[in-house]
């Protein structure tokens, strides 16, 4: 963004009511033979060859397309073109859209729209082939203020109604992050294109307004005037991505197949992100090993989604696989590599990665590697090392890196370093009210139920409000809510009979409720009833009732679930034999005939049921 609005530094005068002179179509014999002499050119020096051989011709055509060849070509010069440019006495309005075009094609936005403020300084009248050009190199400036001045001149010159200009008010609006106006050029066109709805979606995706992209899209899926294009679809895969919407992704993947010959690596890399943070790795994987060919974005996306899903060996291999393809990896390629070895427990693969990263491919951790090698260590029980490692890091240490260390404190049940992370924390003024459950879950742990007090009494003092914990379950296509201790459902009672019924089967495969989960000074039996109706259960309870013998279950959370609630799920899926997936935030398990993805490698530091410690 330019501090001072570019048009504003050239006063605008008003447009004046001149005609233009017009042309006619037939070419004179040194116009052409120009003509067929720039179409030959394949670099400057054969350029400017010709550039000499039609100088002495002082044809104000020819100068034109000397003007448009240079500057539009990919093997132009834009200081050349404005050479040439400004030596016609008097260039027209087809000069000055071709040289704001090449502007903005080499990315140098200002002087296109100081060019756009001499145009109508010269009294040079703008058409709809000036504007597209000029809002483009508003968006990509973000400056807003100067697209509006340019929206205005567009009123003026009466073209409002111009489709191409109108798709492109609404990109730009849309990439200056002012949706409602974007919203209000898309709702005033009596005739949208395919391009029309592209940018009003990709303005909604941009904000991360997903499912407003979503119903967009369905609303030009009804009116059924246009044929959604790739462009469209890749909005709507992350749109799905976001929102978790495996149905949909998988519908868009097939219109892929239908109307696109053969899917570009952007496309094929955004399935494959889509299937990996929608559950289905395997999916994923499978259009991995089909890509002819693969990016350092591709193999980026594959690592990442196996540290997602706790794979890490498989993320490992990928990256092996990279390396021998020549491909080289960045800063977040190992952030995704460490994140691998961070859910697996790979504790001496990810310190060696560390070190890699740094000898081998001269990368500087940045703070978010630090963090996650912080992690690493403080799953492993390294806790002393994590420590040194935070106090010897050459950058600041942030909330993330003393978080993972406090995290790791309770875990292990390691009071004296959570309150040096606490501390920490505090001295950074963190606003987290996690941080003091956490401290507060480690107190009551210990039985200092006096410190617990105080803790409370401090987040009352500041205000703090804690997030609820819930879990979303889909069935039958829509999403359901619970939260722990939820007696709002309208199926409250069929749900509780659900989990007596549960309750009463995991007593044969031996499970016992583990109450040192509930962090309560109370009896064992509140602790149990506490337990009981944490939000994973009910939402598993729920689902079991209403759908189908042997149908996958499929759950997200926004907390980590207890060790508790990953016993119970493990149990679950070998009674009734489902599939059953849980997302908590960035990450997955597989629960299948007993077993968890993970390989009992979670690390459930934070209780599913914080709300109600409150």
């Amino acid at each position: 963004m330019i501090g001072t609005p570019v048009l504003q530094k050239i006063h605008f005068l008003s447009l004046p009511e001149c005609s233009t002179q017009s042309t006619g179509l037939s070419l004179k014999p040194k116009e052409q033979e120009c003509l067929s002499l720039l179409k030959r050119c394949k670099n400057m020096e054969e350029f400017k060859q010709v550039h000499a051989r039609v100088l002495k011709w002082e044809n104000s055509f020819c100068a034109s397309n000397l003007v448009a060849a240079c500057a539009l070509s990919g093997w132009g010069s834009m200081d050349y073109a404005c050479s040439i440019f400004r030596q016609i006495d008097q260039p027209g309005t087809f000069e000055f859209n071709t040289m704001i075009r090449g502007y903005v094609n080499a990315m140098n936005m200002e002087n296109a729209l100081f060019l756009f403020s001499e145009m109508l300084e010269r009294g040079v009248e703008s058409d709809n082939f000036t504007y597209p050009a000029l809002l483009k190199a508003c968006a990509r400036l973000r400056s807003v203020e100067e697209g509006m001045q340019i929206h205005g001149y567009i009123f003026k010159r009466g073209l409002e109604g111009d489709l191409f200009v109108q798709n492109s008010l609404i990109n730009m609006y849309g990439k200056c992050g002012k949706i409602k106006l974007s919203c209000s050029v898309f709702e005033q066109m009596d005739y949208r294109d395919v391009a029309s709805w592209s940018a009003i979606i990709a303005a909604h995706a941009s904000l991360g307004l997903w499912s407003e992209c979503l119903s967009i899209f369905g609303e030009m899926r009804r009116e059924g005037s246009c044929r959604a294009e790739e462009s469209i679809l890749v909005s709507v895969l992350s749109a799905c991505t976001h929102l978790g919407d495996l149905d949909l992704g998988r519908c868009t993947h097939v219109t892929l197949l239908r109307n696109i010959r053969e899917m570009n690596v952007i496309v094929q890399t955004s399935l494959m992100d889509m299937y990996v943070k929608c559950g289905c790795v395997e999916k994923s994987l499978s259009l991995f090993q089909t890509m002819v060919k693969k990016n350092q974005l591709s193999y980026s996306v594959m690592i990442s989604g196996f540290a997602m899903h706790g794979r890490g060996v498989e993320a490992l291999q990928v990256f092996s696989d990279m390396l021998e393809e020549g491909l080289e990896p960045d800063d977040f390629v190992y952030l995704g590599v460490l994140s691998a070895c961070n859910h697996a427990g790979l504790v001496d693969e990810g310190l060696h990665c560390f070190d890699r990263m740094k000898l081998e491919h001269g990368i500087e951790p940045t703070i978010q590697h630090y963090a996650c090698i912080v992690h690493l260590m403080g799953r492993a029980g390294m806790l002393n090392e994590a420590l040194e490692l935070i106090r010897s890091m050459p950058i600041k240490p942030n909330e993330v890196v003393w978080r993972s260390l406090l995290s790791a404190s309770k875990f292990h049940h390691n009071l004296e370093i959570g309150e040096i992370a606490y501390k920490s924390l505090g001295e950074l003024n963190s606003s987290n009210p996690g941080d003091y459950v956490v401290l507060s879950n480690m107190y009551a742990r210990a039985k200092r139920w006096e410190d617990v007090a105080k803790i409370r009494t401090e987040m009352a003092r500041r205000g703090f409000i804690q997030t609820p914990g819930y879990s979303l379950v889909e069935v039958e296509r829509k999403i359901y809510k619970f939260v722990s201790q939820d007696m709002s459902h309208p199926q409250c009672r069929g749900i509780y009979e659900m989990i007596h019924q549960m309750e009463w089967q995991l007593k044969f495969e031996g499970y016992s409720p583990d109450t040192s989960q509930v962090l309560f000074d109370v009896d064992e039996e509140e602790k149990r009833e506490r337990l009981k109706a944490h939000s994973q259960k009910l939402a598993m309870a729920f689902a079991l009732i209403h759908t189908s013998q042997g149908a996958p279950i499929r759950i997200a959370r926004n907390l980590r679930m207890c060790n508790d609630c990953h016993t119970y799920t493990k149990l679950i899926s070998v009674i009734y034999q489902r599939k059953i997936t849980v997302r908590e935030r960035n990450r997955f398990h597989h629960f299948k005939d007993g077993t968890c993805s993970c390989g009992d490698y979670c690390w459930c530091d934070f209780l599913c049921s914080w709300i109600s410690s409150f």
